[in-house]
Order: C-alpha cells, then sequence, then structure tokens
C-alpha cells in the first residue's frame, strides 16, 4: 500500500478483531434491517492526526446470509482503498456474501486526509449444501432451502442404512437433519412377496470377504414361481461356493451349484413353486468380486420377464402373455451378443421364450459411422483381459469432424490407449495416454479418427471401472472458415476448395451493377473473415469522366445521374479538340455511359504551327505532283 493512503480493512466474520490503535474515534453500529448502506466515517479537520477504528455488524433472520458490495469509494490521498475480505480482494463492484446470518466488517484508518467508503448489504436465503450421493444409491431434493427435503434410496441388491429422508433445518447456518446414509450389501434375508429384485453377495462389485455363509430366501406371491437370471459369478479357486435350491431350506434340490457347473446357463433358472434358497460361502484364503443375479416372479399362463444387461427392451405386452413378442437393443458403446435380438412368449399348456435372450458386451475392435457414439474398454464396467489389442475406427461426413470427450481413463501404467487422426495407424497421434488421468477432450483435422488400446500381457488389471470411456460426437470443421453466401446479381470465386487459412473470396457484379463494400475477403488465423459481406446494387448514374487539362468543366447537377451533361471550356490561350458536351445515357444492360470522348484542350500556338506545317505538305505534294505532270507531257 501507498505511504499516505488508508488501511482499510474489512473482516467478514461472526467474532471481531481487536483494535490496536491508540487514540481511536469509536464508530461501532449494529445494523439488523434486511437491506441498507453503510458509509465509513469521513474524517472532519477537526480530526486530524485522528485514528480510525470502526466495526459495522449486520445481523439478519436466521437463514438468511448477508452480502456485502462496494457501491464507491473516495480517497483523496490517491489510488484505490485496498480492501481485505475474507483474505481476499475486493474492489469495486465486486461482492462477498456470509455464510450464516451475521458480518462483520472492520474499518481502521491513519490518515490525515479525508477518505470514505460506501457499502450497499442486503439479506440473501441461505441453503443447505447438496447432500453426498451414496455409493450404489442415489439421492433426490425438494429444495436446498430451509424446510427443503432429500430422500435417499438404493440400487438393487443394496439395503439402506441410515435415515431414507433428510431435512433441512433453518439456523445460523442451515443443515441437513442427519448424516448422509450408506448403501450396503446384507448377508443374507428373507424376501416375502419377491416380484422383482436382485441379490449380490457382500462388497460387491468390490471382492467379498473371508469365511462368509450368507443365506436368503426368496418367496414369490401366491400362484406365481421365480425366475432367475445370472449376472455375475467370479468365486475364487478355493472353497467358495454359490447355490440355488428349489425350495425354502438349506435341504432342498439344487438347481445350480458353482461346483458342477463351468458356464452359466443363459437361460437363467426356474423354481418349481413359489420359494427359493440361496447360499453364498467363503473360505479364509482367496477372494473374488462375487455373485450378481436378479429375480422375477411369473404367473400361470405367462412368460417371465426378460432381462438384457447393459441394454433394454421393448414388449407388445407388458404382462408377457403367449404370444408376446420382445425385441432387445445395447446401450451406446454395446454389441449384441449370443442369444436373439427377437423372442416370442410360446406353448400355452407351459409358456416360454422360444428362444434365450442376447447379452450386451463391450468387445474388442469395431468400425462406427454412427454421428454420436461411445467407445468402451472391452468388458467395461468390468476389467479388461490382459494382452489385447484392440482397433474402432469411426468415420463421419467428409466434410465434418469429431469431438472426443474421454469422460473416464483409469488404466495400468503398461497399457497405452493412442487416438490417430486418420483412418489408420498411420496417421498422425492425437494423444497418446497411460495410467490414469482427469477428463479432457480432443479434436481431429479429418473426419475420420481411429483408437487402438492395448494392454499390457503380464499384467492383469480387476476391478470395476477399470478402463476407459469415450464418447464422440460430429462437429463442424473447426479449421475452417464459415461458409460465405452468393449475393443477388453477383457472384463470388474462391481461391481455395476448402475455406481454410489465406482463402481469398472474391465477388463481382453483373453488368449494371457494382459492387457495395469490400469485393475481396481473406479468411484470417482466427477463423474469421476479414471484412462484411458485400452486395450489388444497381448503377443508377455515370462514372465521373474526369478532368481535362488546361480547362474547367460545367455539371449540370451535382450528381452525374442519366439525363446529366458536363461541358468542358478550355482556358485562354487553349484551344477545343473533340466535343466539349457529354450526356449521360442509359440504352442497355451495360449501365449508363457517356455520350462522347473526353475531350482535349490544346495551346493555341500549338495549333497554328500545326496548320502552317499541315499547309506546307500539301503544297509541297501539289509541287511536286505538277512537276512530275510536265516532265511526262515534255
Amino acid at each position: 500500500m501507498r505511504k499516505g493512503s488508508p488501511l482499510l480493512m474489512y473482516t467478514f466474520s461472526v467474532s471481531l478483531c481487536p483494535s490496536t490503535f491508540s487514540n481511536a474515534a469509536p464508530c461501532n453500529t449494529n445494523f439488523t434491517l434486511p437491506g441498507g448502506y453503510i458509509e465509513t466515517p469521513q474524517q472532519a479537520r477537526s480530526w486530524y492526526n485522528t485514528d480510525v477504528d470502526c466495526t459495522y455488524t449486520v445481523t439478519v433472520y436466521m437463514g438468511y446470509g448477508v452480502e456485502i458490495q462496494v457501491n464507491s469509494s473516495q480517497d483523496l490521498g490517491g489510488g484505490e482503498p485496498s480492501v481485505l475480505a475474507n483474505e481476499s480482494i475486493l474492489l469495486k463492484g465486486l461482492v462477498v456474501r456470509s455464510w450464516s446470518n451475521q458480518i462483520s466488517i472492520h474499518f481502521r484508518s491513519r490518515q490525515t486526509q479525508s477518505s470514505s467508503l460506501l457499502l450497499r448489504y442486503q439479506a440473501f436465503v441461505l441453503s443447505c449444501n447438496f447432500p453426498d450421493r451414496p455409493a450404489y444409491g442415489d439421492v433426490s431434493v425438494t429444495s436446498l432451502h430451509a424446510g427443503g427435503e432429500a430422500y435417499f434410496y438404493c440400487f438393487n441388491g443394496y439395503q439402506l442404512q441410515g435415515p431414507s429422508t433428510l431435512t433441512c433445518r433453518n439456523a445460523t447456518t442451515p443443515y441437513w437433519s442427519g448424516k448422509v446414509p450408506r448403501c450396503l450389501v446384507a448377508c443374507g434375508g428373507m424376501v416375502k412377496n419377491a416380484t422383482l429384485g436382485r441379490i449380490v453377495s457382500p462388497g460387491f462389485p468390490g471382492n467379498y470377504s473371508n469365511n462368509l455363509t450368507c443365506h436368503w430366501v426368496l418367496e414369490a406371491p401366491e400362484g406365481q414361481r421365480l425366475h432367475v437370471h445370472f449376472e455375475k459369478v467370479a468365486l475364487a479357486e478355493d472353497d467358495d461356493r454359490f447355490l440355488i435350491k428349489n425350495g425354502n431350506h438349506i435341504d432342498s434340490p439344487i438347481l445350480y451349484d458353482s461346483y458342477e457347473v463351468e458356464y452359466l446357463p443363459n437361460e437363467g433358472i426356474v423354481s418349481s413353486a413359489r420359494p427359493l434358497f440361496v447360499e453364498f460361502t467363503t473360505d479364509g484364503f482367496g477372494t473374488n468380486t462375487g455373485v450378481a443375479i436378479r429375480y422375477e416372479a411369473f404367473a400361470a399362463g405367462h412368460c417371465y420377464e426378460p432381462f438384457v444387461k447393459y441394454g433394454n427392451f421393448t414388449t407388445t405386452d407388458s404382462t408377457y402373455t403367449v404370444g408376446t413378442v420382445v425385441e432387445f437393443t445395447c446401450d451406446p458403446g454395446y454389441t449384441l451378443e449370443q442369444g436373439s435380438v427377437i423372442i416370442e412368449c410360446m406353448d400355452p399348456s407351459n409358456p416360454q421364450w422360444n428362444e434365450t435372450e442376447p447379452a450386451c458386451r463391450a468387445v474388442c475392435s469395431g468400425e462406427i459411422t454412427d454421428s454420436a457414439g461411445v467407445v468402451l474398454s472391452p468388458n467395461w464396467p468390468e476389467a479388461y483381459d490382459k494382452g489385447q489389442d484392440c482397433i474402432w475406427g469411426i468415420h463421419v461426413e467428409e466434410d465434418k469432424r469429431i469431438m472426443l470427450d474421454i469422460q473416464v481413463l483409469h488404466m495400468g501404467k503398461n497399457d497405452l490407449l493412442t487416438f490417430y487422426d486418420g483412418d489408420d495407424l498411420t496417421a498422425k497421434i492425437l494423444g497418446q495416454y497411460s495410467g490414469s488421468r482427469p477428463r479432457f477432450k480432443l479434436y481431429t483435422s479429418m473426419a475420420d479418427v481411429t483408437i487402438q488400446f492395448q494392454s499390457d500381457p503380464a499384467t492383469n488389471i480387476y476391478g470395476y471401472n477399470n478402463g476407459f470411456v469415450v464418447h464422440f460426437f460430429e462437429v463442424p470443421r473447426n479449421d475452417t472458415c464459415p461458409e460465405l453466401p452468393e449475393i443477388s446479381n453477383g457472384w463470388k470465386t474462391t481461391s481455395h476448395p476448402d475455406l481454410v487459412h489465406g482463402t481469398v473470396v472474391t465477388y463481382q457484379c453483373y453488368p449494371g451493377f457494382e459492387v457495395v463494400g469490400t469485393e475481396m475477403l481473406m479468411c484470417q488465423w482466427d477463423l474469421t473473415w476479414s471484412g462484411d459481406l458485400p452486395s450489388c446494387e444497381r448503377v443508377l448514374s455515370c462514372p465521373d469522366p474526369g478532368t481535362v487539362e488546361h480547362s474547367r468543366r460545367v455539371m449540370s447537377g451535382p450528381r452525374l445521374i442519366v439525363g446529366s451533361t458536363v461541358q468542358y471550356i478550355c482556358n485562354k490561350g487553349y484551344s477545343l479538340s473533340g466535343n466539349s458536351l457529354l450526356s449521360c445515357y442509359h440504352r442497355d444492360s451495360t449501365g449508363p455511359k457517356w455520350s462522347e470522348k473526353l475531350p482535349k484542350c490544346i495551346q493555341s500556338s500549338s495549333l497554328f504551327v500545326c496548320l502552317f506545317l499541315l499547309s506546307f505538305v500539301l503544297f509541297s505534294l501539289f509541287y511536286n505532283v505538277s512537276f512530275c505532270l510536265k516532265k511526262v507531257v515534255g
């Protein structure tokens, strides 16, 4: 701060800073209105060499905060006053907001000259922070202000631990009425009237722990049975085991046993009655991702509800009676594999689907011609395999470009993801990445991009959400100027077929019209044109014929419109050669023109010499002819 200027400190807090000034003039004030102005004291002459130490406190209703804005400042000592607000510089026009219903402003000044500062304050409604979303669940909020509620829920297979609803409470600083709940997996349980749901092993999609024994009993509504879809079964190669039994107790007949089955049944399994018994046990050694199954109840005379992970389907009948047709699609980035795209519920005596549901998987490699889409690492969101070499080609319209939005990039340090600016691996590299990076974007200079993923053959990657997620979009070219339109009564020529930097566009007009504006536009470095678009306007007057040396001209009017005249009068001592009067006329499509060529003014003495020489030449010619005739006659 410059010597002689005031020390203006604004500390916004509930607690006040003690003054260390001597001979300070007291000026502490409390404000309780919802809005108003605060003016620091303007020192009078009687305050000469007097220090000022003031504290202004603004208190508003609970649930409201205080907003402070600098409206004006005066410092006759020179320069803008320095203001410290929450450890940041507050200049004129900027705003500081409190986190509670009270704010303090501390003003100190050591100065012999007059200074003042005008602040405006007003109350505003405080709010709770947006609550955290629980892992494996979500939250919806009615309002962040006092009285608003936040509702929490868990995804299928997880149970809410904690309150399902929190309320934003009014206070000096608004707060939520409790802690954010968690979504956890229960090790076992009883599910009555089981219509649609999911069972996952503890810790899923992370690894389960050792020495678990979990039992679930599912019971469908009266008169219905249960069908089970297998999403995931990944167990350690020890004594870990997963069983599903056709009944409601541990001794019921086995429908599925991970010991006995190497591959998961694509069609799932069906109970013969209402209940199913599910058992999951682990030993004290290895661990793995675990188990995820989906169950749905269905009534007699109906097929069970189909399911496709990472996809969706449409149906002709939501109750899945005999004759219902279902068609499957995959989420962006996934490809349909195995099973059938279309299935039908058949056999009235024992309704069942005529084909197994397909599977949607993120595959290694592919050619894509969509204008927007997603490229996923193989098996996403599950871990990709080691030793993979995958190539994807993305192609859009020739005059377009591609924007790549890399939303997730979490790979092994020896794995490689490369983007090529073209349709093969010989193109220029846009970027090459390994390990982890936050979200970023890339833009191509071509209508094609090639993505190559290579995983380390010696290293395995475990766990969910390890890999990459790349969204792509067709976008306009970002290396050319925008297309220029044609103009009426004229045409344009372009120096380059693509409007890249340096391209010149020249506009010309048809006969009878003239260019108004700049006829040549250039594409600049910032991909903008060097001027505005010209126009062709009809020519309504003759061009200025110009001046004649050694003369003056007389115009019939200020403008050279059709019908106007221009008369040239030679100066004294000069004689006119040509027509002295020019008329502007318009008879064809070429536009107005002058009736005569521009005359000349020739010096009179020069004219005499010219006439003398002409007479001499004529005389000599006559004499020579006469002499020749006499010779002939003689």
